[in-house]
């Protein structure tokens, strides 16, 4: 292990109260995740639970074992499912439930982690927007037996792409690492491609070439064209793709050292906006996040359920609103084909009525007013 590895290990750590050897590092999140599951012996027949309004990346790390994704609808106040219905979804095969952050917020993870042991069932946090967050005054991602988290642009910290798996459970980390030699090096050309797309969001994106510059990044990447958050395989097809199962580089490690020293700073912005943002709701009837839910919420986005969700984005482009669109479906990005993941929409009422409605405020922005006036405008699409 190299030292600026070691020394990143440490950083991640130290945030989240646990010791560096049980942090392991990934090219992205979802190969944290299928490790994890591999480490945990999914394999074919196993079932595995998780949320109906999660990222198609998640189900395609279960499939790709072999294993059977088992949907549960959520909750329209967290987006996360609750307690109740994973209960009634467990089987004699349910060998995994994923506990997923939303937006960075964990619910009922007590509860699910106590059945879970009762059970045998192994539980996994997805933390992927929640990283130094807090559930009941605990980091994200130590309840459950392991947690893995993303480092992809948009999320709590950033290295371009990037992924970090916790291991609590202490019968894991010996078999993680043998599941770990499996993991390839990034290429020269992934390499190269990474620090290109840091230089254009370090020097060429701003408010003013925000949208033109998202609209290219993402259909170059749905091509392969560019390193992009999901490829083109990922979105239309249930294989795994080629070079998957590969290792951090040291170019997204050093990356990650220098943007975790902002990370405190950042959470706290984000959830004074958020404060603004429930008061704002709040006192026009709309809907909102409560304040009860603040202590274990970190905000890396604001969901807010609108009626027309194109024209909102259509009203954002113009007055220059970064608006983020998670979840866009169930299993986010897919439209069409659900069936290849095992999911039949017309089950899961209240994931599919929130990825037709919701739409996501930026927390990090420093101009809140300009937020709030296009909200003004936006006023009778708010639900």
């Amino acid at each position: 292990m190299s030292n600026i590895e070691t020394t990143y290990k440490k950083d991640i750590a130290a945030c989240l109260d646990t010791d560096a050897n049980r942090i392991f590092l990934y090219w992205k999140g979802r190969v944290a995740l299928y490790a994890l599951l591999k480490t945990m012996g999914v394999g074919k027949d196993d079932e595995v639970i998780l949320p109906a309004f999660t990222c198609v990346v998640v189900a395609n790390a279960i499939i790709y074992l072999g294993a059977k994704p088992i949907y549960v609808d959520i909750d329209l106040q967290t987006y996360n499912a609750r307690f109740e219905n994973i209960k009634k979804a467990v089987t004699p095969k349910t060998k995994v439930i994923i506990c997923q952050n939303t937006f960075g917020l964990s619910s009922d993870i007590d509860k699910i982690t106590t059945f879970a042991k009762e059970q045998n069932i192994f539980t996994i946090e997805d933390c992927t927007h929640g990283f130094g967050g807090y559930y009941n005054q605990k980091p994200n991602g130590t309840y459950c037996d392991a947690a893995f988290y993303s480092t992809q642009w948009n999320k709590p910290f950033s290295t371009g792409t990037g992924g970090v798996a916790l291991v609590n459970n202490d019968n894991l980390p010996e078999i993680l690492q043998i599941v770990n030699q499996e993991l390839i090096n990034p290429s020269l050309k992934q390499k190269i491609s990474l620090k290109f797309l840091y230089f254009v969001r370090e020097k060429l994106l701003n408010e003013h070439t925000y949208w033109l510059l998202v609209k290219l990044y993402r259909f170059l990447s749905r091509h392969n064209l560019v390193l992009g958050s999901s490829s083109g395989e990922e979105i239309n097809s249930i294989e795994m793709p080629p070079n998957y199962f590969m290792k951090l580089s040291d170019i997204q490690i050093k990356k990650g050292i220098k943007n975790l020293r902002s990370l405190p700073e950042t959470l706290v912005a984000r959830k004074e906006n958020a404060h603004i943002y429930t008061e704002y709701l709040m006192n026009r009837n709309k809907n909102y996040v409560p304040f009860s839910l603040f202590e274990n919420h970190s905000f890396l986005k604001y969901p807010l359920l609108v009626k027309n969700k194109e024209e909102v984005f259509r009203v954002a482009e113009k007055h220059q609103i970064a608006l983020g669109e998670w979840f866009c479906s169930p299993i986010h990005p897919v439209q069409k084909d659900f069936e290849l993941w095992k999911l039949d929409t017309v089950l899961y009422p209240n994931a599919d009525y929130a990825s037709k409605h919701i739409v996501n405020l930026p927390t990090e922005i420093k101009d809140m007013n300009k937020v709030l006036n296009f909200l003004d405008k936006i006023e009778q699409n708010v639900l």
